[in-house]
C-alpha cells in the first residue's frame, strides 16, 4: 500500500516533502518561499574535465533567454554512450532544472534516451544535443522514475513523434496524485518560461510485475534490460542494463558525491535494492547514477548510500523505541562524517524526519 494512503487509513499525519523539497500544501508560491540556499552559483559555467570516477562536479548556470536549441555538454563514457552531468544542487533559477543526470545511447539505427531532465526546455536541449552527435532518430525514451528532475522534459521528446516512452507503472499513480500539481506550481514560480508546454507523459510501455523482473528492448545491435526495482525512491523505479556494454544506469538507487534525498518510496526497499544491485551487477563496467559522477567497480557510491540509510534506520528505530519525539530526533541528529558531502545541510534532517515517521509507521 502507498505510504501516504496507509497513513490516511491509520489516521497518521505525515509531513510530505516532494522530490525537489517544495512545499506541498499550496498551489501557488511567493518568491520568498522558493528562495534557494543550495542552488547553483549565478552566471558560473564550469564543467569537469572528466565525469568518470571523480569527485569533481559541474556548476552550470543558464538564464531564461538560453535557447532550447543550445546543446548540453556531453561526456562520452564509451563510444556511442553519452552522459549529461547535471549540477549537484537543489533546483533553482540558475540551473533551471538541470540538477540531475541523463544520457543517451547511439545504436546502429536509432537513439535511446535515458531520462529527460527537469523541464520541457531541457528536454528540447537534449534533442538538440542528440542532433549535434548523430542524425539518427530518437526511438525510445526510458524514464527511470517520476521525479521532476528526471521526467519533466519528457513531453518535448514525446512530441517528436515515433518515440516510445517507457516508464514504471507507478508513474500513473503519480500523474493522478496531487503531487504533480504542487511540483509544477513550485517550478513555475521561478523557471516559468522553461516549463512552457509542460504536460505529464503517460508511458507507452509500463514496467511492473515481480520485483527485479525485467523487460527487454533491442534496437540497432544494442540490448537494454529494464528492471523493476519497485517504489524504493519514488512511486516506482527502474534501472537499465545496457547489456552488450555492461553499463548500468542506476537512477536514484544510489547517489554519488552528494547526500541522498528520501521523500517517497521506502528506505528498507532501497537498502534491499542496493544489495540486489551489488550482487547482480558487481562485474559491470560502469554504473551511472541519477546524481553525481559515473563510477567503476567496486561502486563505493552504492555501499555508502546503503550504509547511510541503514544507519538512519538503526538510529531512528532506537529513537522510537526510547520514546524520543520526532522533533528532538531531527534536531539532535548530526553525522559529522557526512557533513562535508554536498547537500548534507539541505537533505539530512529531511531524511531523518522521513525515516523516523517510516519506522514509526512500520510498528503499527
Amino acid at each position: 500500500m502507498n505510504r501516504y494512503l496507509l497513513a490516511s487509513v491509520l489516521g497518521v499525519s505525515l509531513s510530505i516533502a516532494a522530490a525537489d523539497n517544495e512545499k506541498p500544501t499550496t498551489e501557488t508560491y511567493t518568491r520568498a518561499e522558493v528562495d534557494h540556499a543550495f542552488g547553483t552559483t549565478p552566471g558560473k559555467v564550469y564543467n569537469p574535465t572528466k565525469a568518470v570516477d571523480t569527485d569533481d562536479a559541474p556548476s552550470v548556470a543558464f538564464n531564461a533567454e538560453t535557447s532550447s536549441s543550445e546543446p548540453l555538454k556531453t561526456y562520452e563514457v564509451i563510444p556511442g554512450t553519452y552522459f549529461l552531468y547535471g549540477n549537484i544542487a537543489e533546483v533553482d533559477e540558475n540551473n533551471r532544472g538541470f540538477n540531475g543526470n541523463a544520457g543517451f545511447v547511439v545504436t546502429n539505427d536509432s537513439v535511446v534516451v535515458i531520462d529527460s531532465l527537469g523541464s520541457p526546455r531541457l528536454g528540447q536541449r537534449i534533442i538538440s544535443t542528440v542532433k549535434q552527435v548523430t542524425d539518427k532518430p530518437i526511438k525510445y525514451l526510458i524514464l527511470t522514475h517520476n521525479h521532476p528532475d528526471h521526467a519533466y522534459g519528457a513531453i518535448a521528446i514525446k512530441d517528436l513523434g515515433n518515440v516510445t516512452v517507457i516508464g514504471h507503472e507507478g508513474t500513473l499513480e503519480y500523474i493522478n496524485s496531487e503531487r504533480i500539481g504542487h511540483s509544477v506550481s513550485y517550478r513555475e514560480t521561478f523557471i516559468k518560461p522553461d516549463m512552457a508546454g509542460f504536460k505529464p507523459v503517460t508511458p507507452d510501455i509500463l514496467i511492473g510485475g515481480e520485483l527485479y523482473s525485467k523487460n527487454t528492448i533491442s534496437t540497432g545491435g544494442k540490448t537494454f534490460d529494464i528492471y523493476n526495482t519497485g517504489p524504493h525512491h519514488s512511486f516506482g523505479d527502474l534501472i537499465v542494463h545496457q547489456k552488450e556494454d555492461n553499463i548500468v544506469w542506476i537512477s536514484d538507487l544510489a547517489f554519488n558525491n552528494r547526500v541522498t534525498f528520501m521523500a517517497d518510496g521506502s528506505s528498507q526497499k532501497s537498502i534491499d535494492a542496493q544489495t540486489w544491485l551489488l550482487d547482480t551487477f558487481k562485474d559491470a563496467k560502469f554504473m551511472i547514477p541519477g546524481h553525481g559522477s559515473v563510477q567503476s567497480p567496486p561502486f563505493p557510491m552504492v555501499t555508502k548510500t546503503r550504509n547511510y540509510m541503514q544507519r538512519l534506520r538503526k538510529d531512528m528505530a532506537k529513537a522510537v523505541d526510547d520514546g524520543t519525539d520526532l522533533q528532538t530526533a531531527v534536531d539532535s541528529s548530526r553525522y559529522e562524517d557526512w557533513s562535508k558531502v554536498r547537500l548534507y545541510e539541505l537533505n539530512h534532517k529531511k531524511n531523518v524526519d522521513f525515516v523516523y515517521r517510516e519506522v514509526e509507521l512500520e510498528q503499527f
